[in-house]
């Protein structure tokens, strides 16, 4: 499902609140991500709609809590041509 509602997570290096290179960092990362991850801030989200919007986010969160779970076991991630299928 993360695949499917998140896609690719792009993530933006951490810049205090209020600068610029935030905003352009963003807005450079939005234009081939729906979902970016701001270092430090936390995540910003694209949809069609608020609800595909939070189904995006709460897929992002629960990836993530498996990840922290997980600790480094190892996992068997899917291959670019299992997320090509799914995209497809």
């Amino acid at each position: 499902y993360y695949v499917m509602r998140v896609g690719e997570l792009a993530l933006v290096p951490y810049y205090r609140p209020g600068d610029v290179r935030l905003a352009d960092a963003v807005r450079e990362a939005a234009v081939s991500h729906a979902c970016v991850l701001l270092a430090n801030h936390g995540p910003v989200i694209a949809g069609k709609g608020l609800n595909e919007a939070l189904y995006a986010l709460e897929e992002l969160e629960e990836t993530a809590k498996l990840h922290l779970l997980l600790q480094g076991r190892k996992t068997k991630p899917l291959t670019r041509e299992d997320v090509r299928e799914l995209l497809g």
